[in-house]
């Protein structure tokens, strides 16, 4: 098991080594960067809409859902202010009243 968790550390790293490092004459041309652009929202929303959205393998949109409370005071504080504090403040304070 150990040798598997060191192979998958050494691939994620190598993979991770080749975009980063200056000294390689690899480039990313830009349309390859404008379709990355798109992996951290896809994989945000990916781990979030689970959350938020499932319990226990059945949709829960109804407002006593403290998930989908607070996300959608974070989206209005987020959309309001810009700041990063700010949103997460408020949807975690939110959550926690609520739970």
């Amino acid at each position: 098991m150990m040798t598997n968790i060191l192979l998958m550390a050494c691939i994620t790293f190598f993979t991770r080594y080749l975009f980063l490092h200056r000294a390689l004459p690899f480039k990313v041309g830009p349309k390859m960067q404008q379709f990355l652009s798109f992996s951290a929202p896809a994989v945000l929303t990916a781990i979030w809409v689970p959350i938020v959205f499932l319990n226990e393998d059945s949709i829960n949109l109804n407002w006593q859902n403290p998930y989908l409370s607070a996300a959608i005071v974070a989206i209005i504080v987020a959309y309001k202010t810009h700041n990063i504090y700010y949103t997460t403040l408020a949807g975690m304070g939110l959550f926690l009243i609520l739970n």
